[in-house]
């Protein structure tokens, strides 16, 4: 147990080009993982270890999250550096739902961003305590007590600074360390020597007043510290404990600062994390039972009891599918039987492996709070791993759902079927990414969080996969429609040597008023005295079905369609079913024309949130779309706006949402209804049509 309590299992998550990945890259430093310090966008060439994929290094961001594990002082830490991103937010979420805490980074020019109010929600939704650095300490224009104070108003955190700078900008040589009242600058050539010193003389008053305000914002989680300040007997020993028991009750947020670019302030943030964030014994984690009617099981961070292992990340490396693992109870080895609970099967484990970004170590066994990763096994994303004697689920995390689409399009055979490999893996490594082949365009349908999101797998694709693919707009899925009572009198008659074909079907179309529950397509017979027999009613109800199915606008299918049939006439002879149905899908063509048909469009429900201040642009964003603002509303410095737009016009509007409101908004659609298209976009739309037409003719 000594070793559980040692462990800590945390993330570092932030707005993009906050840091993330360069202050990892000092954590593996300073804790001997690697021998030399390599930049994010580095001119040598390297680019940094946890940014291994190689489209990560060229673009300079994060895409995926990587783990790996280190070891400070005698405690091992797992370490997961994931994306800023709004676009891959997936990654946050799955790595916050295994960890026991985080860092949240900051820039202390730019202050609280719209995705450090992402990752904060998502850090609040798994009730994860954590710890703030403010980074770029070195760039012109930083002030870490701005930022405090952002982290105070714009997330309604308890932030409390234990360090003040020494000098800022260019000039910024070390911190001051609030609780010990000691200056600690950082010497040699990567900031690897520690120097503690007196505090510098000009910054003695300014250290006092913001240690006075430390201790009365940490007494307030501690009585013990609060009775030791009134009889002056306050000890560093009570302050450690008293932040620690704040943060890990999340009632206060411990603060830090430095420079990772410059490395400065690096190790009190590791000597931080030990301690400060919780160890796998002090999170309260629970499955459910799914034997018993899904009551809640708190798991024991205890290695003799049977284990309970989630599955939290899926990836294809060069060995075969890797699965990322958290064990929340028991410990696993080599060669333990293993139930999946979704499945329902059992497998035995293979080769464990402990990660270091794209690299590993085999290992026999982990134990308890552990993240480690398993080779060859058949499963999804957050799939929950048991003993054999166990049926428990761990919940799994949120998934947001997508709101961008693309067409994707193989040039040639042989890229179709790597495409499809592609598709198969992406679907199943990431819940947020979909995919689908239209079944009225024919078109393979791609859909996920943003623009940069579909554009990555795209260009993945053709690396990992060799697929060339042409992306194009997706085709929105109109229908027609008709508007008017039409008549049909239709006779259809064929000779050809032997029993010919003969049917004549009359009566009339005409629309489906809009009820609640209207039928996109409805069959009424009313022949009287058998003029039709009863055998062939059946076969006009077909022939009508099979024309409604594609109109002649623009090829889409008609809906909300009534067919009524009141007379004919038959052959004894010449009379079929096929004769029937052909009559029927005449008659439609045939008076169709005359029923004024209209196309309808997709109406989408959207709703917009951002911060009340950019309401007039989210207002004008939807008027320019065609859009009717429903409603809107607001809450505090948030407002929702609720409208309906066509899909057709939605496209793209993603980038432009997050242009007009810099990036603090988001939205969601869905299907509303399908409502008529204004007739000067009717006309450009048969236009279209015709053209394709043309072009498919001439092919």
């Amino acid at each position: 147990m000594s070793e559980i309590t040692k462990m800590r299992n945390i993330g570092i998550s932030a707005h993009i080009d906050s840091g993330k990945t360069t202050l990892s890259e000092r954590i593996l430093f300073y804790s001997n993982r690697i021998h030399a310090i390599h930049e994010v966008r580095g001119k040598d060439g390297v680019g940094a270890t946890m940014d291994s994929m190689e489209l990560e290094r060229e673009r300079g961001i994060t895409i995926a999250s990587a783990a790996t594990n280190v070891s400070w002082k005698g405690h091992p830490i797992n370490v997961i550096d994931t994306p800023g991103h709004v676009d891959f937010t997936i990654e946050v979420e799955r790595s916050l739902r295994v960890l026991d805490g985080a860092v949240l980074v900051l820039c202390s020019v730019a202050g609280v961003q719209s995705q450090s109010i992402t990752v904060d929600r998502q850090m609040k939704r798994y009730r994860v305590p954590r710890i703030a650095f403010i980074n770029k300490c070195d760039r012109t224009g930083a002030n870490p007590y701005r930022v405090k104070k952002q982290l105070v108003e714009k997330l309604g955190l308890n932030a409390v600074l234990l360090q003040i700078p020494i000098g800022l900008e260019d000039r910024l040589q070390g911190v001051v360390d609030l609780i010990t009242m000691k200056a600690i600058y950082f010497d040699g050539a990567s900031g690897e020597v520690l120097r503690y010193e007196e505090i510098p003389a000009e910054l003695k008053d300014e250290a006092a007043e913001k240690r006075e305000e430390m201790l009365d914002a940490v007494s307030l989680c501690s009585d013990e510290l609060m009775e030791a300040m009134l009889e002056d007997a306050v000890t560093e020993d009570l302050i450690y404990k008293a932040v620690r028991k704040g943060t890990i009750a999340l009632e206060l947020v411990p603060v830090l600062m430095g420079s990772a670019y410059k490395n400065k302030g690096i190790q009190p943030l590791l000597d931080a994390v030990i301690g400060y964030l919780p160890n796998p014994t002090e999170v309260r984690n629970t499955a459910l039972d799914l034997d018993n009617d899904e009551a809640d099981v708190v798991l024991k961070a205890d290695e003799s009891l049977p284990p309970v292992v989630l599955g939290f990340k899926l990836e294809d490396g060069q060995y075969g599918q890797l699965t990322y693992i958290r064990i929340y109870q028991g410990k696993i080895k080599k060669g333990d039987e293993l139930f999946n609970t979704r499945s329902k099967k059992k497998f035995k484990v293979g080769r464990l492996v402990r990660m270091h970004a794209n690299s590993m170590e085999d290992i026999t066994e982990a134990g308890c709070g552990d993240i480690a990763a398993l080779f060859g096994i058949e499963c999804a994303s957050g799939d929950t791993f048991c003993h054999p004697s166990l049926n428990y689920s761990m919940t799994s995390m949120f998934v947001p759902k997508p709101v961008i689409s693309l067409a994707v399009n193989p040039v040639d055979k042989k890229s179709a079927d790597n495409m499809a490999k592609a598709l198969n893996r992406f679907t199943k490594e990431d819940p947020t990414f979909n995919t689908y082949v239209d079944p009225e365009s024919n078109q393979t349908i791609i859909q996920g969080m943003g623009e940069l999101h579909l554009e990555v797998y795209v260009e993945r694709m053709r690396r990992e996969y060799k697929a060339e693919v042409v992306t194009d707009r997706p085709e929105v899925a109109y229908r027609e429609a008709i508007s008017q009572r039409a008549d049909f009198n239709y006779t259809h008659k064929k000779q050809t040597g032997g029993s010919g074909q003969y049917a004549r079907v009359a009566g009339y179309f005409e629309p489906i008023e809009e009820a609640e529950d209207a039928k996109e397509y409805e069959f009424i017979d009313q022949i009287k005295g058998g003029v039709i027999p009863t055998e062939y009613i059946p076969s006009c109800d077909k022939g009508f079905q099979m024309a409604v199915k594609k109109g002649t606008q623009l090829g889409f299918p008609v809906v909300g369609v009534r067919a009524v049939i009141n007379d004919g006439a038959y052959h004894p002879v010449d009379s079929s079913d096929q004769a029937f149905q052909t009559a029927a899908l005449s008659a439609f063509r045939d008076a169709y024309s005359r029923a004024k048909p209209v196309i309808l469009e997709p109406v989408m429900k959207v709703a917009v949130e951002g911060p009340t201040e950019f309401q007039g642009n989210i207002f004008g964003s939807i008027n320019q779309r065609r859009g009717i603002i429903v409603s809107s509303s607001e809450d505090g410095a948030m407002c929702t706006v609720e409208a309906e737009v066509p899909l057709s016009e939605m496209f793209g509007y993603s980038t432009v949402l997050r242009s007009l409101t810099q990036g603090k908004a988001e939205f969601t659609m869905e299907l509303a209804k399908y409502s008529r298209v204004p007739s000067s976009v009717s006309e450009d739309l048969k236009k279209a049509y015709e053209e394709k037409k043309k072009k498919e003719q001439a092919k």
